[in-house]
C-alpha cells in the first residue's frame, strides 16, 4: 500500500473527513438518546410532583402553566386535581443565592398557600453541609406552614427557620426559593 504524501491538501481532507465522521456520530447518538432523556426528565418531574402534593388523578404536566415572578423570569405551576377539584399546586421554583449558585426545588402548596411538602430537584452545595437541605430534618420544618404567617427566614435573620449548622447561606437560599414560589403563586392567582 502506497503511503499518502503529507501535503496541506491531504491534511485538510483528512481532518474534514474525521470531523464529518465525528459530527455524524454525535448526531446519531443525540437522536438515539433524545427521547429517553426527555422521558427520564418528565418522570423525574412527575415523581417530584407526587412527593409534594396530595394524591391526584389528573396529569399536572398537561395542565402546566407559567407565572411571572415579577423579577424578569417565570415559574412552572402544576395544578394537582382530584375529581376535577384542586388539591394543591406544585411549583418548580429556584434561587441563585445558594453557596454554589443555583438551587431548584419543587414546592407543593395547598390552595390557601400552606406548604404541603418540598423536594430538592437540583443543587450543588457543599457535600455534608448545604446538601443537608434535602434531608427531612431541615426541609420538613416547612410542612404545614403558611408563608403568610410563617417568617420564611433563618432565626439568625429574625425568622422562624432553623438553619443547617455551618450552612446558613444554603438555608437562606432554600427559604428564598420557597418564598419565591409562594409569592409567585399568590400574585399570579390560582387557576
Amino acid at each position: 500500500m502506497a503511503k499518502t504524501e503529507s501535503t496541506f491538501k491531504n491534511m485538510v481532507l483528512s481532518l474534514t473527513l474525521i470531523s464529518l465522521t465525528a459530527a455524524v456520530c454525535l448526531g446519531f447518538v443525540y437522536e438515539f438518546t433524545k427521547e429517553p432523556i426527555a422521558l427520564s426528565s418528565l418522570n423525574k418531574k412527575l415523581d417530584a410532583i407526587k412527593q409534594v402534593v396530595p394524591e391526584f388523578n389528573n396529569n399536572p404536566n398537561d395542565e402546566r402553566y407559567m407565572l411571572p415572578t415579577g423579577e424578569g423570569d417565570s415559574l412552572e405551576i402544576y395544578p394537582a386535581k382530584k375529581d376535577n377539584v384542586i388539591v394543591g399546586y406544585a411549583v418548580n421554583t429556584f434561587t441563585n443565592t445558594g453557596f454554589s449558585g443555583y438551587i431548584g426545588l419543587m414546592a407543593g402548596f395547598k390552595p390557601d398557600g400552606t406548604i404541603i411538602n418540598i423536594t430538592v430537584l437540583e443543587q450543588k452545595e457543599t457535600p455534608g453541609l448545604g446538601t443537608k437541605m434535602a434531608e427531612p430534618k431541615f426541609k420538613d420544618q416547612f410542612n404545614d406552614k403558611n408563608p403568610e404567617q410563617f417568617k420564611m427566614k433563618v432565626k439568625k435573620d429574625g425568622g422562624a427557620v432553623d438553619a443547617i449548622t455551618a450552612a446558613t447561606i444554603s438555608s437562606r437560599a432554600f427559604c428564598d426559593a420557597v418564598q419565591r414560589g409562594y409569592n409567585t403563586l399568590q400574585k399570579g392567582g390560582t387557576k
